[in-house]
């Protein structure tokens, strides 16, 4: 086999290698977009529900007009947030507000009974829950890029080709932290 053959050889590789990590970078930068949209969704689910609560609750505690008044203007920012980070912030604010009324409905006995209430409190929580797996599957594909962009030889196609880091998408877990609280 003489150098040209070989020559052919090791340029065919290194273009087949290009080209398989260029779309590996490609995949991995749909897949980062397919799973934002999917926390898209499940934070549309949650905006929709809160009128409703609101609403429900408002019917049982009308003087706590403060309260209603900052959840609707953290929902307000949370839709219209752009970016991640700014997204975070804005999700972090809606989500304090929100405890707000579920502490209100704790000091009314009668609107806990409510099958409207707590049908939307079960859902709320349902959209919570997936909008914390939505946010896992996000951040998994964000480290996946991530790692792909940073480390060599892959770094030097990302780079080459524009490819940026993405974001973590991180939501503070109060609940979480606290101690539960046993009431008898």
């Amino acid at each position: 086999m003489n150098y040209f053959n070989i020559l052919i050889i090791i340029a065919a590789v290194a273009i087949l290698w290009l080209v398989l990590t260029y779309n590996g970078l490609i995949r991995r930068r749909y897949r980062v977009k397919e799973a934002w949209a999917d926390i898209d969704v499940q934070l549309k689910r949650r905006y929709d529900l809160i009128p409703n609560l609101i609403e429900t609750v408002k019917g049982y505690a009308a003087h706590e007009k403060e309260a209603f008044e900052k959840v609707t203007q953290a929902r307000a920012q949370a839709l219209g947030a752009q970016g991640i980070h700014n997204k975070e912030v804005a999700e972090n604010t809606l989500s304090s507000a929100l405890k707000s009324i579920f502490a209100i409905a704790e000091a009314y006995p009668q609107l806990r009974a409510v099958e409207s209430f707590t049908k939307l409190q079960e859902e709320l929580a349902d959209t919570e829950n997936k909008i914390q797996a939505a946010r896992r599957f996000y951040n998994g594909n964000a480290m996946e890029l991530n790692t792909k962009i940073e480390t060599f030889p892959t770094n030097l196609i990302a780079g080459t080709f524009g490819f940026k880091k993405e974001e973590f998408f991180q939501l503070e877990q109060q609940e979480a932290k606290e101690p539960v609280k046993v009431k008898f």
